[in-house]
Formats: C-alpha cells, sequence, structure tokens
C-alpha cells in the first residue's frame, strides 16, 4: 500500500498546504520517542506531555484557518444576500441566474473547505492510532476525553462542524428561494421533504453526511455487508452521480438477499423427513442443504464478474434459476429421486446473487445513504435466516391436488417457487438498469462504513472509530510490509490466485475466523433438526422454532455490540473474546455423559451462535481495513473472497454431515462437533499470534 503520508500530500489544496495536519513530522516524531525511551533518553510520562502539546498546535493552526476561510464565505454570503433582497423589488431573470451561480460557487468553496476538515480528521486518527500501537498506550482515549469535552474544546470545531453546517443551511436556503417553486412561497423549513434539484447542495449534503456518518448500529450493522469505502474523502466529481440510483431498484435488490435467505434456510428444519421419504438417512440432509453452497461457489464468480456489465440480468438469471431449482426441489417427493431433489437445490445454489446485492449497493447507491443501505442488506439478511425456519413449521399440512403431493416437505418448495415467480415479474416491471460506467470507475468497493459516532459526541469521532470506516490495516509500509505505486495500488486483482497473493498475513488469519465461524454455525443449523430429533424426540414445528429464534437474536445482538460494546473495547479485544466464546459453546455442546438435556444443547447452541454472530461483525470489519486496496474492486473483490471462505466453509460441514451419519446418529454430534473445535482453537491461536506481532 502507498504510505499514508504520501497520500495525504497528494490530496491536499495546494493553496492550503500550510494549514494540514503536518503528519510526517508527527510520525517522525513518534519513531524519535520510541527510540529515545529505548536509550533511556526520555520517560513516558514526558512524551505524553509532550505530544499532547503538539497535537493541539496542530489542531489549533488547523481551526483557526478553518475558522478564518468560515468567516470568508460568511460574507460572501452576505453580500450576495444584499443582492437578493434588492432583487426582491426589482427581479431580473438574469441576474437571478448569475446570483444562483454565485451561491454555487460558495458551494463548491464549502465543498473543499469540508474535504480539508476531513482530511485532517483522518490524518489525527491515524497519528493517534500510530501513537498507541507503538507505545501500546491508550493515549486516544485520554485525549479524545480531555480535549473533546472542555468548554473551549477546539475538536469540537472539527468534528462538530457546527460553523459548517450553518453555511451549508444559508447557502441551500438562497439557492431554493432562487428556485423557480410555480409561484409558491414556502421555504426549505416549511417544507423540508420537497428536494432542492441542485447538485452543489446535493454535494455538500453527502459531504456533511460523509464527516457525521450515522449511528453506531447501523455502522456496526453495515460492517457485515463488506461495502468497502475508500480510505480518502472522494472529491465530488467522482462521487456516485445520483443518476444511477433508483430507490425501487435497491428495493428489490434486498428483497432478492431477504428470499435467498429464506430459500436457504426455509428447508432445515425438514431435510431428514425429506430424505427419509426417499428412502436415504436422516444425515442426507446435509448434503442435500449442501448442494445450494456447493453452487454458490461458482455462481459468486461468474455474478460478480456478470455485474461489472448489468445488474438486471444477473437478478432476472438468479430468479428463473431459483424458480425452477424450488420446483424441482417440490417434484423430487412425488418422483421419489434423490438426485432431482439435489439437482433441484443446485439450480438454487446457481441462483443466489449476492454478489450482484453487494455490488448494487457499493455501485449504484449514494454515498450519504451507502451505509444505511448496506445496514438494510444485513438485516434483510438476517429476517430471511429468521423466517426461513418460522415459515417451514407453519407449513405443516399434507393435501393432493392431482397427482402432486403438498406436505411439510414439498410445500417449501413451492412457496418459494411462488415467491420467486412474484418476484421475477416485481423486477421485470420495476428495475431500472444504472447507466454503465467502466469498471474501473464501478469496481465494488465493498465494505463497511464501521463505527464512527459522532452523533454521541466528540468522545467518540472519527478519531476512535473511524479505524472502521476506511480499509487501512494502517495502510502504512510499517504495517502490512508492503508498499505499491500509486497505479498499482488502483489495479483490480486479475484473478483468484492474484488476489491471493495480495492476502497479506492478518487477512488470512481474518479470512480464517470467517471460515471458522461460518462452519460452526453451519454445523449447528444443519444438524439440529437430526440431533434433535434423536435426543429429545423434538417434531418439525419445535425445530423451526428454535431456528427461528435463533436468528431473532442477530439484530438485537448487532444493536447491544454496535451501540456499546464497541464504543468499551478494541475490536481486537472484541474478536479474541467472541473466539472464546464460540469454542466455550462448541465445548458446552459435546455430550460427554449419560444424559444429554434439552438446556445444555440450546443455552450452548445459543453461547455459539450469538458469539459467531459478534464475530462475524468485527471480524468483518478489521478485514475491511487489513485488505489491499486492489481488493475493493473489479470482479475478484475482497467481498467474493470472504463469500467463497465462508461457503466452502459450509459445504465442508455439510458434507461432514453426511460423512459422520455413517457412523451412527449417536455419534453425529460428537463427531461434528470436534473438527469445529479445532478449527476454533486454530484460530483463536492464529489471532493471538498475527495480533501481538503486529501490536
Amino acid at each position: 500500500m502507498v504510505a499514508f503520508g504520501k497520500k495525504l500530500k497528494d490530496r491536499q489544496i495546494q493553496e492550503w498546504q500550510g494549514y494540514y495536519i503536518n503528519y510526517k513530522l508527527m510520525k517522525k516524531k513518534v519513531k524519535q520517542y520510541g527510540n529515545q525511551i529505548k536509550a533511556g533518553a526520555l520517560d513516558r510520562r514526558h512524551v505524553l506531555k509532550d505530544f499532547s502539546r503538539m497535537l493541539d498546535n496542530q489542531i489549533e493552526r488547523i481551526v483557526l484557518f478553518l475558522l478564518e476561510q468560515q468567516g470568508v464565505l460568511a460574507s460572501r454570503i452576505s453580500e450576495l444576500n444584499k443582492q437578493q433582497d434588492s432583487l426582491q423589488e426589482q427581479p431580473d431573470i438574469s441576474k437571478i441566474t448569475e446570483l444562483r451561480e454565485a451561491y454555487r460557487d460558495v458551494g463548491r468553496d464549502l465543498l473543499k473547505l469540508l474535504f480539508f476538515v476531513e482530511i485532517n480528521a483522518i490524518g489525527l486518527r491515524k497519528i493517534l492510532k500510530k501513537f498507541d500501537k507503538r507505545f501500546g498506550y491508550k493515549f486516544t482515549d485520554y485525549y479524545v476525553k480531555t480535549r473533546a469535552n472542555h468548554p473551549y474544546s477546539q475538536l469540537q470545531q472539527v468534528f462538530k462542524h457546527v460553523g459548517l453546517g450553518a453555511v451549508v443551511g444559508a447557502i441551500s436556503r438562497n439557492l431554493a428561494d432562487l428556485q423557480d417553486r410555480q409561484g409558491s412561497y414556502l421555504s426549505i423549513y416549511d417544507q423540508p421533504s420537497l428536494p432542492l434539484q441542485d447538485s452543489v447542495v446535493d454535494s455538500m449534503k453527502a459531504a456533511v453526511d460523509r464527516l457525521s456518518n450515522s449511528t453506531n448500529f447501523l455502522n456496526f450493522l453495515a460492517q457485515h455487508a463488506l461495502i468497502m469505502q475508500e480510505e480518502f474523502p472522494t472529491p465530488v466529481e467522482e462521487q456516485v452521480d445520483d443518476q444511477r440510483y433508483h430507490f425501487m431498484s435497491l428495493l428489490l435488490n434486498l428483497a432478492n438477499t431477504f428470499l435467498y435467505m429464506v430459500n436457504t434456510y426455509i428447508i432445515v428444519p425438514t431435510a431428514d423427513n425429506y430424505s427419509m421419504s426417499l428412502g436415504a438417512a436422516a444425515t442426507v440432509c446435509g448434503i442435500v442443504i449442501g448442494a445450494m453452497a456447493v453452487a454458490q461457489i461458482f455462481s459468486s464468480v461468474y455474478f460478480s464478474a456478470w455485474s461489472n456489465r448489468s445488474y438486471f440480468r444477473p437478478l432476472v438469471f438468479s430468479s428463473i434459476a431459483l424458480f425452477v431449482g424450488n420446483v424441482m426441489y417440490a417434484l423430487a417427493y412425488d418422483l421419489n429421486s434423490i438426485p432431482v431433489l439435489l439437482i433441484g437445490r443446485l439450480c438454487c445454489g446457481l441462483g443466489s446473487a449476492r454478489a450482484v446485492n453487494r455490488r448494487y449497493i457499493s455501485d449504484c447507491v449514494p454515498l450519504r445513504i451507502r451505509m444505511q443501505a448496506s445496514a438494510g442488506f444485513v438485516s434483510a439478511s438476517a429476517l430471511g435466516m429468521a423466517c426461513g425456519p418460522a415459515l417451514a413449521g407453519l407449513l405443516q399440512t399434507n393435501f393432493k391436488i392431482y397427482k402432486l403431493t403438498f406436505n411439510q416437505d414439498t410445500l417449501p418448495g413451492w412457496l418459494m417457487a411462488f415467491a420467486w415467480l412474484i418476484y421475477l415479474i416485481w423486477l421485470w416491471i420495476s428495475f431500472r438498469e444504472p447507466a454503465n460506467e467502466t469498471e474501473v470507475n464501478n469496481g465494488p468497493q465493498e465494505s463497511n462504513s464501521e463505527n464512527d459516532a459522532l452523533e454521541k459526541g466528540v468522545t467518540q469521532p472519527l478519531l476512535l472509530k473511524a479505524e472502521e470506516n476506511q480499509h487501512d490495516g494502517e495502510n502504512d509500509q510499517e504495517y502490512d510490509g508492503s508498499e505499491e505505486a500509486p497505479e498499482e495500488s488502483r489495479k483490480p486483482a486479475n484473478s483468484i490466485a492474484e488476489a491471493y497473493r495480495l492476502l497479506t498475513p492478518s487477512v488470512k488469519v481474518q479470512l480464517l475466523i470467517y471460515f471458522m465461524l461460518k462452519y460452526a454455525m453451519e454445523i449447528l443449523l444443519s444438524e439440529s433438526s437430526v440431533v434433535t430429533s434423536y435426543y429429545f424426540g423434538w417434531s418439525t414445528g419445535t425445530v423451526a422454532i428454535f431456528l427461528a429464534c435463533l436468528g431473532l437474536t442477530v439484530l438485537p445482538i448487532n444493536v447491544v455490540v454496535g451501540s456499546y460494546i464497541s464504543n468499551m473495547f478494541e475490536d481486537r479485544q472484541i474478536l479474541l473474546a467472541s473466539e472464546i466464546m464460540v469454542f466455550l459453546g462448541i465445548l458446552g455442546s459435546f455430550h460427554v455423559v449419560i444424559s444429554y438435556s434439552v438446556p445444555q444443547y440450546v443455552i450452548s447452541g445459543l453461547i455459539m451462535f450469538v458469539a459467531a454472530e459478534v464475530l462475524e461483525g468485527v471480524n468483518l470489519s478489521l478485514l475491511s481495513r487489513v485488505m489491499s486496496s486492489r481488493l475493493s474492486r473489479g470482479t475478484y473483490n475482497g467481498g467474493l473472497l470472504s463469500t467463497e471462505a465462508g461457503t466452502i466453509a459450509r459445504v465442508i460441514a455439510d458434507v461432514t454431515i453426511t460423512l459422520a451419519g455413517y457412523l451412527g446418529q449417536s455419534t453425529l454430534l460428537n463427531v461434528t462437533l470436534l473438527p469445529s473445535l479445532l478449527i476454533c482453537v486454530a484460530s483463536i491461536v492464529a489471532t493471538c499470534y498475527t495480533y501481538n506481532s503486529l501490536y
């Protein structure tokens, strides 16, 4: 990766160069401190005092320049307001046009100032992180808390940007007044929902939104989608064109995500019964469930490549494949054919368009709402995961129409086939294909926007949690040991092999963790019907309720972690703690005594599942930061790699269940849990080793 100091210099506005944070000087100072402490020439208290003073001076220079520029903009707006007042008495179309353009010029200069503020905020966060990493201090917590809450805080100016918000409001209001509103005397305050059609105003709002971001919960939830953004704020002219955004198309994209997750899990409570009704062993349910994941390994690649050219056609193909697959799944009962059942599930997997779903959000959703859209993607997945088993529990009936059987085994297939048919019609009528752009401009910038906490005050702003929004991995030479030329760092990988070569040790650890948690969750979910039937005699309805309850924990847990826990602990600490909890959940699930009870199974499974969900969010947050920028775009991107890692884990888990079934149902639980335990231990060891060496 290109060193951050060089990136910072390249992005600076030349005439303001003397007012940016001197990142290079501060980085050099941190290195000097380290050498002096080793030599015994300085004590830590002196280092903290000296570095705090240096930071105060840097921030003061930034803030004073910021206030000066705000004053210049305010004076220009005041002069324009006087001209606007004179036009009230003697309207002149040509002068009104000139005045509107003058307001837009002020808006463009304000955009430069917002860009200036954001780059400095990133620089401050970077140097604080570097200091903490170098000396093992919690200096960031101390510095931000003491400076941000002080009545004379200058950090307030940088991170609350109240003055800048007032300037945005003044420009927006006056442009709205000058806009032709067909004789209306209403202002933007009377009808705030009425959009102001002006690109400069939209750009200003997007820039302010980027600075302010949104709630901790939405940030944390959005991490799961792995929709990554560039480390630096994107200049206005490079931002996603709003013309590519279409609300109904986004809604259809999220509906595809929801239905696919329902389709994946609706068969889990009944797959063992269905297999037995066709003359196979109950544990063949592992292959039946996993067949969808097998096909998804391949579909993820071609859908990712297809989305370089279109979004509509892949979604149409996805709907047709899933419709056909579900019809075959349902017909397998009357045909008494396991092969038809498996082919149906393979067809469903070939319709997995999650790569398209992610990429549509990355490419076609404006930056100001991309985080909400990413959170919507994760929410749709979580709700689908909960609704699938719940629907299976409701389909407890048995009747025939002509020669077609409708029962608890076939109804999931018929219901999903009907749902995909309705979706296909809706898609055909309502989806709007966005205008084509080249892949370089369009590439998926996968990942998450993370836990900025500005709405809760300046105590946890871009300094503390913006580690999360800029896939950084420190993005410095000493962090990942590699440095690429600027043009190379922008070039996407052209193959899976090339993408793999770009993975640093820390990225490989994050992918191992992702593999582990997906493997453990798949073992828990896929064998639940067989295990609970053998040990507790649970019916299909009871299994469905259990799985639905597990799925419903996803959003509440993310609320707690995103809003509270992520503010109390570092991501690395949450990561390790979650891995340990997954380990304890797996360990507690083993059948080691004569009597295996429902409380033991339910509590252990709940601990494992909840910890894995927490682990997934934090892991993807860290993954987005340590991954090469070359993996943020193109067909072979970070999102595809993580999807493939998770899908392969699910396939191996489902195959493990089927193979373990040959040893008998009495040993199924322990035999399938043992690999989960070993992989979990390996991930914990790898995490401790990697982060000890990096930090």
